[in-house]
């Protein structure tokens, strides 16, 4: 069965960095695409970015572009979402994302297959 599994996440000041990890294990494909969603408490689950493991395409949201960075190490089947400049509107709860199809570019939620715990990002003023 596949896991995926987060780590990363914590308190930082406005104009931090935070690095977030998600380690993928089980029967995976040769194709599929990882991804970052956020939900902030009282709003819907909403998708950060993701990445295509085969050839490591990236799609970010508009609202993070230039300040988030996601990659993935095949060797370690991990992927990494790197914030930089974080704002307090970035607080929520940060969600690991595995789809194997079929999904868009930009991952929606409901093509999701498995999905982490959850990590807290807090960014105070």
């Amino acid at each position: 069965q596949v896991q995926v599994v987060e780590s990363g996440g914590g308190l930082v000041q406005a104009g931090g960095s935070l690095r977030l990890s998600c380690a993928i294990s089980g029967p995976t494909r040769s194709s599929f695409a990882m991804g970052w969603f956020r939900q902030a408490p009282g709003k819907e689950r909403e998708f950060v970015a993701a990445i295509t493991w085969s050839r490591g395409r990236t799609f970010y949201a508009d609202f993070v572009k230039g300040r988030f960075t996601i990659s993935r190490d095949n060797a370690k089947n991990t992927m990494y979402q790197q914030m930089n400049s974080l704002k307090p509107e970035d607080t929520a709860v940060y969600y690991c994302a595995a789809a194997f199809g079929p999904y868009s570019d930009y991952l929606k939620a409901d093509e999701v297959d498995y999905w982490g715990q959850g990590t807290q990002v807090t960014v105070s003023s």
